[in-house]
């Protein structure tokens, strides 16, 4: 019997969060309206601190708001339940508490009977450390995760919800970026799309962004050309990149075309530019999760050094699409996956079934109760699936080839 039920959402923000919550919460109103809910402020952080607001009449009654907007109305934080040395000197813990254990107590003062929790690899792998905990020490409590990361790469999720609309987004971002491409002779421009291991976000977007390109009219007696507003090149993690090669060849383009165009996952080249800092012997930044932190080495900035003087730019100009685009509200693509997803969600945690709600790959792409133990991180953008092939040899880059890592 389920009589109370939790939202929380965590991790780094897609243009997801605000709709699921509303759909979660609209889900519960229609088929169990009186299941209490309550929502963690900031995420697991909420939940250690026990942090929560009530989820009102009110709220229920216009939760329908929510979809408007991007962000998360009740805040993420990026917590690890596992990493206990970090979660004391946060100050969450106290020296000696198991993080997990902390947790589980605060859901059963608040007597919650479901956890919902919506985020990526993070969340839900941390998500899954809770559930076994709750099961492995006998408490009667559910935990059902939404999927959403605007790189798409969680294992074995097909579709991540908000990546679509970070996708537009920044393709919306690059048309104003890529219109200065003319502010200055032989410019160079580098769009920085989020995507620390996997270029799926960074392809979408060229995808995308060439879309618009292809309706548009042009007028190159006038220098209004598609081919100085293209894109010219598309770097991702996954792919091999030869620098030296492609400087000649976006040199060539910049002799030619007088500008050019490169999108770039963030997480190129990282591996390149943690060596150089280690050799250097400088500190990497790293995240409570262990993990790079992008935005203090700055993969757009070393890659326009890179380039500048290769090819010749006499002003190179970085532009990261980032917040822009994972702070957007849900488009009508992700809306509908939302939509379904949330009512899977509510029917999973009524049922007692524990998992992730995602279009499950390996069994295929149904819309399905994953099993946390199969959730990973990091799933690879496959960059010898057609469409990217296809779209690499029409903006003249060579056959991608798996980088070796």
């Amino acid at each position: 019997m389920v009589n109370k039920v939790a939202l929380l959402t965590a991790g780094g923000f897609a243009p997801c969060l605000s709709s699921a919550v509303a759909g979660l919460i609209k889900r519960y109103t229609e088929v169990a309206p009186a299941v209490e809910i309550i929502a963690y402020r900031y995420g697991y952080e909420g939940l250690l601190k026990g942090d929560s607001i009530p989820v009102t009449q009110a709220v229920r009654d216009n939760a329908e708001r929510l979809y408007a907007f991007g962000g998360s109305p009740i805040g993420n934080s990026r917590v690890k339940l596992t990493n206990v040395a970090d979660l004391v000197k946060r100050g969450l813990v106290a020296e000696g508490q198991d993080p997990l254990e902390v947790a589980a107590k605060q859901l059963v003062a608040d007597g919650v009977d479901v956890l919902h929790t919506i985020g990526g690899d993070d969340t839900n792998t941390t998500a899954a450390d809770l559930a076994a905990y709750l099961a492995g020490n006998d408490f009667n409590l559910t935990v059902v995760g939404l999927p959403k990361t605007i790189d798409n790469d969680i294992v074995p999720v097909r579709q991540s919800l908000g990546a679509w609309t970070a996708a537009d987004e920044a393709a919306n971002f690059a048309k104003n970026v890529i219109a200065e491409h003319n502010s200055a002779p032989r410019e160079l421009i580098i769009h920085e799309i989020m995507g620390r291991n996997c270029g799926y976000l960074a392809a979408e977007t060229a995808r995308r962004y060439r879309a618009w390109l292809d309706e548009q009219e042009w007028l190159p007696e006038i220098g209004l050309s598609r081919e100085a507003w293209d894109v010219h090149a598309v770097y991702v993690p996954e792919a091999a990149l030869d620098i030296d090669a492609e400087a000649a060849r976006l040199r060539a383009i910049m002799d030619r075309v007088g500008n050019v165009n490169i999108f770039l996952s963030e997480g190129a080249g990282v591996t390149e530019i943690v060596a150089q800092l280690e050799q250097a012997g400088e500190e990497v930044p790293q995240d409570a999760f262990g993990h790079v932190q992008i935005d203090k080495i700055n993969p757009g900035a070393w890659f326009g050094k890179q380039f500048s003087k290769l090819i010749g730019a006499g002003k190179t100009m970085v532009q990261k699409s980032g917040y822009f685009s994972r702070s957007a509200a849900s488009n009508p693509e992700d809306l509908e996956l939302i939509g379904r997803t949330c009512v899977l969600a509510v029917d999973a945690a009524l049922a007692g079934t524990p998992g992730v709600v995602g279009q499950d790959e390996e069994a295929g792409d149904v819309l399905s109760v994953i099993d946390f133990p199969r959730i990973a991180g990091h799933k690879p953008f496959d960059v010898t699936q057609p469409w990217f092939v296809e779209l690499s040899e029409q903006i003249g880059m060579p056959a991608p080839r798996v980088a070796a890592h």
